[in-house]
């Protein structure tokens, strides 16, 4: 019997969940998503920001290879061969359905949906949505995939909409300096995340009311890090690390477990095909994990994971290589410690900083992510490194060679960059939106207009 799939995905959220250790981001539908199925510890996006992170998830392919280095709503379209994961499984037989938000384009009825409603991404409207369309699915009917995508935890965080746990009760992640606005930025964080967990556990309630808990695949993730300085936007760890959790069929009888090994973005939709039986397009550049997920976290499949930067609101085009030990960084422009997306950069965080993110960053970095998993102390340039270095710079290489990667050069790219973001702020100006944005129509993410 065929399987169905159900991906629910939050907007901006990291790994910032208590279930990976931020303490006070409290998840209780989350946590028993992945008390039942497979909790992810190093899964990481393939790139730090919303679209080019979200069309690698959906087509197995990196950002460079598929077309969308920046952002949808400034004009980055897929090329004209991709694939997307609705297009796969309809071209075999599955019925694909996606509700709220996608960010892959400007034009969501290319992406290969049979229904489509991305007039608002509100995690209740979503999950209202999606419901619906569980009930209405006859078991005996062709298998679907669903995909329930949350405007949420993007910024804003208004407080009409969530409630704001106590700022003093809150504990500063160490890359954040520790105020009063940061506090009370992240318990407004805290929030929504509050929220949008709680949408998920009515979701999964659906599920289970209906049994497809039994013949259903769920996998649960976010696009990149959370918003806020020093996270998103880079190629840390707390820019490209994703919470992610898998719960397989129940009819699987697979034991829960903590998958520590490394996961990319781009593997999602090949561990997906492998597990639902359907070929897997010789175009797709990621690797599948079913046979780990299914024997318990044996034989992991990757060693290494590539990410890179190119577009959001600037041109900051930086490579990375991640494996277990170490991360390398390449800088390919010269460009400030910290390149602020706007968001951040209008948030009390980001107005929080001092003048130390302003300062050059350097065009090499290293890490030694046993001894400092925060990446803090840059060892490149090192004699008692350099034999790493060298390794990781060629490994690098190779992956950018054997992928076609080719870095834009920095005038010409920083040229593009600010003519698409003039052009997107002159077409919504004086735009009416709604306060927290979440409809499909404020973005620029739909059919209409």
């Amino acid at each position: 019997m065929s399987e169905n799939v159900l991906l629910v995905h939050w907007h901006d959220l990291g790994r910032h969940l208590e279930l990976y250790g931020a303490s006070g981001a409290v998840s209780p539908a989350l946590d028993r998503l992945a008390a039942e199925g497979v909790l992810f510890t190093a899964a990481h996006a393939t790139a730090p920001l919303c679209s080019p992170s979200r069309g690698s998830l959906m087509t197995g392919r990196y950002p460079h290879d598929n077309g969308v280095v920046g952002l949808a709503h400034h004009g980055w379209e897929y090329k004209p061969d991709v694939r997307t994961l609705p297009q796969i499984l309809g071209e075999h037989g599955w019925r694909t359905a996606l509700f709220g938000m996608q960010h892959e384009s400007s034009t969501p009825s290319r992406l290969g949906y049979d229904t489509v409603d991305v007039t608002d991404s509100d995690c209740d409207y979503v999950v209202d949505r999606a419901s619906e369309y569980l009930r209405r699915t006859e078991p005996d009917a062709a298998p679907f995939l669903l995909n329930a995508g949350f405007f949420e935890v993007h910024r804003p965080y208004s407080p009409e909409r969530y409630p704001v746990p106590d700022p003093d009760a809150v504990v500063v992640p160490s890359y954040l300096p520790d105020t009063p606005a940061v506090r009370a930025d992240l318990a407004a964080f805290h929030g929504s995340i509050l929220v949008a967990d709680a949408a998920v556990g009515r979701l999964m309630d659906v599920v289970a009311e209906t049994g497809r808990d039994e013949d259903t695949w769920v996998v649960f993730f976010t696009d990149h890090g959370e918003a806020f300085p020093g996270a998103k936007s880079t190629l840390y760890a707390r820019g490209t690390g994703i919470s992610f959790i898998v719960r397989p069929p129940r009819r699987r009888r697979v034991e829960p477990f903590v998958y520590r090994s490394l996961f990319s973005g781009v593997d999602l939709v090949p561990t997906l095909l492998d597990a639902l039986g359907v070929p897997v397009p010789g175009d797709v550049a990621g690797v599948s994990h079913l046979a780990a997920v299914l024997r318990g976290g044996a034989e992991p499949p990757r060693d290494a994971v590539f990410t890179q930067k190119n577009y959001h609101d600037s041109y900051d085009p930086i490579r990375a290589v991640r494996t277990v030990t170490h991360s390398y960084i390449e800088n390919h422009a010269p460009r400030a410690r910290l390149d602020l997306p706007l968001d951040i950069a209008d948030s009390p965080s980001g107005r929080a900083l001092d003048d130390a993110h302003r300062e050059p960053r350097p065009p090499r970095e290293l890490y030694d992510l046993v001894r400092d998993p925060g990446e803090t102390v840059n060892l490149a340039g090192r004699a008692d490194h350099a034999a790493i270095e060298a390794e990781l710079a060629a490994r690098l290489a190779t992956w950018r060679r054997e992928t076609g990667d080719e870095i834009t050069p920095d005038e010409e790219g920083s040229a593009l960059a600010e003519r698409v973001v003039r052009t997107y702020l002159a077409e919504i100006a004086g735009r009416e939106t709604v306060p927290r944005s979440p409809r499909g129509a404020d973005r620029r993410l739909t059919d209409e207009g």
